[in-house]
């Protein structure tokens, strides 16, 4: 007997609170892709890792016995001092000095990546009135871009995904949740085909040290706003019309930008996916207002009713009580 109603309890328990037991499973389950992604990480890359230490010992090593006049401490010295101009988007190397980082064109490539919030960090403020005008400048134009991107998706969104699956499902009767899937399949691939494949075959032309796997991973990490800058185009010695090229990237990146959040947008309004995402939501409670509301009015019913009831049983034993007649000669009118 206890057992079955611990077990009821919790039962009820359960389904009482079952959009808070979805969202713990959400979080835990968020928490392990995470620590999967540092296992896999891991394991792929720490090998890679430690050869590429081990080359650059070695080389340093040969470099030192090839050069005994310089000292290890001034080779650190040197090093140091280069790296820290590579952080900034400066480089030693005499194919790379003729590239400037801040010229209009860079300047203007860096603005979108800061406004965009990808920010590929091969190129940074080196003066202290620089930092303090990307805080400035970004406090106000990343708020400024959301609401840019939100205005045009919206816009697009019209006449891109729900005109259509309205006007299919009206014209040919079919199911509006089928068309909707089968119209965000055929969206994500156009997508991915003018967006991923074509832009990754035209860098791998253009960029000499990119293969195609490569430019695939730039335009991902672009476009999905990452940014991790480990593969940044434009940026090669002596790179034929510079200039065009990084206005024509920034407006690749812009528009790569929009068609992604249309594409998510999309998905985002799938009947299945609204179910999905209402799994982990809080259940909206009722404003107190409408709940005082609600209260007056079934009261103002109640008393109505309870007013109306003796009322209408009144009327109902003035036709009720009539005198019974045990013979016809009792009725006064026969008489």
């Amino acid at each position: 007997m206890l057992q079955s109603l611990a077990s009821n309890s919790c039962v009820r328990l359960i389904q009482n609170h079952k959009s808070t037991w979805y969202f713990v499973s959400l979080v835990l389950g968020y928490l392990l892709y995470l620590i999967f992604g540092a296992v896999v990480f891991s394991s792929v890359e720490l090998p890679y890792e430690d050869v590429l230490r081990q080359d650059l010992r070695a080389i340093k090593k040969q470099f030192l016995q090839e050069n005994e006049c310089l000292s290890e401490d001034r080779l650190e010295r040197f090093l140091k001092k280069a790296m820290e101009a590579s952080n900034y988007g400066v480089s030693i190397l005499n194919n790379a000095s003729a590239n400037w980082n801040w010229d209009f064109t860079s300047a203007l490539f860096f603005a979108s990546t800061v406004l965009s919030t990808t920010g590929y960090g091969h190129t940074a403020p080196l003066s202290d009135g620089g930092k303090a005008f990307c805080i400035i400048y970004s406090v106000i134009g990343i708020p400024f871009t959301l609401l840019f991107l939100t205005a045009v998706v919206q816009r697009i969104m019209v006449f891109s995904t729900r005109r259509p699956v309205m006007y299919i499902h009206t014209r040919w009767g079919l199911s509006k949740p089928l068309v909707a899937i089968v119209h965000a399949t055929l969206l994500a691939t156009l997508a991915v085909s003018c967006f991923f494949l074509i832009p990754a075959a035209i860098f791998s032309a253009l960029e000499e040290n990119w293969n195609f796997l490569e430019s695939f991973y730039f335009c991902f990490i672009s476009l999905s706003t990452i940014g991790l800058g480990d593969y940044v185009p434009g940026e090669a010695a002596n790179q034929k019309f510079r200039e065009l090229y990084k206005v024509g990237i920034t407006v690749y990146l812009i528009l790569g930008l929009i068609v992604m959040l249309v594409v998510l947008e999309t998905f985002c309004e799938l009947q299945q996916l609204k179910q999905l995402r209402k799994m982990f939501y809080l259940k909206k409670e009722k404003q107190p207002d409408r709940l005082a509301i609600l209260e007056h009015d079934h009261l103002s019913f109640t008393t109505v009713s309870s007013r109306e009831t003796p009322h209408n049983e009144d009327k109902t034993q003035q036709f009720v009580r009539v005198p019974a007649l045990a013979s016809p000669n009792d009725d006064p009118m026969i008489q």
